[in-house]
């Protein structure tokens, strides 16, 4: 049987690890899979990368990294990635992920010119995307966990943007047939994304966020995280 593979960009602070987990264990969670239908691939040290033919699916993970550093083992999975979309292997890129796979398919990637954005927030579909198969039955506006400093700039040839908000309009994005990137943290619950903002309380308010009104305001996002699930049932 063929595996979905979660590709580690990265993995979280060592602390909140011991604590809760890290990048492959809250998307395995999501997919609702037994680990042995899963392949935990980590990109960032290990250059090898699956055969695409191997592969149910493929979801990618966030990382600390910034896209623009496009580091050699960026690269590589960037390369790996545009073969995996050329043969239709799904594919769901989170955050970092969302934006090496827009990289690779020709978008650009950047600072986001307004800063951080950080906390649970509003996401709105855009008006007929109904009938995309990732999305389908999504309501109109729901709540996602966000954590990023970059974001999608530039489109790549062929993309449809499916969901945004008043900060990032590009929060989800089909690439291509079976592919998609979402900006937003679909593998967060509201523990880790507390746990995230109080490990990055200082550099938050270094850049002028008021850190308790961020905790306050954090929330379950159930309806983002049940995209995993989705995406697991939709690979089959």
């Amino acid at each position: 049987m063929r595996n979905i593979a979660i590709i580690e960009a990265g993995r979280t602070f060592p602390g909140l690890a011991i604590r809760l987990g890290d990048f492959s264990d809250w998307m395995a969670s999501g997919l609702k899979l037994e680990r042995d239908r899963l392949q935990v691939i980590p990109a960032f040290f290990d250059p090898s990368l699956p055969a695409p033919e191997t592969l149910r699916g493929v979801v990618i993970s966030g990382a600390h990294a910034m896209v623009t550093d496009f580091e050699p083992w960026m690269k590589h999975l960037a390369t790996w990635l545009e073969e995996l979309v050329a043969v239709s292997v799904p594919v769901l890129g989170i955050c970092f992920g969302h934006q090496i796979l827009a990289r690779a398919l020709g978008g650009v990637v950047d600072y986001h010119p307004r800063g951080r954005e950080v906390g649970t927030v509003e996401v709105r579909m855009n008006a007929g995307v109904c009938v995309d198969p990732l999305f389908a039955g999504m309501p109109d506006i729901f709540t996602a966990q966000v954590f990023h400093a970059q974001s999608v700039i530039q489109l790549p040839p062929g993309a449809t943007v499916l969901a945004g908000n008043d900060f990032e309009p590009h929060q989800a994005i089909a690439y291509a047939e079976r592919a998609w990137g979402v900006q937003f943290h679909p593998e967060f619950d509201a523990r880790i994304m507390r746990a995230y903002i109080a490990e990055e309380a200082g550099t938050l308010q270094n850049e002028g966020f008021d850190v308790d009104r961020v905790l306050g305001a954090v929330r379950e996002t159930p309806v983002a995280a049940s995209l995993l699930g989705t995406f697991a049932r939709l690979v089959g």
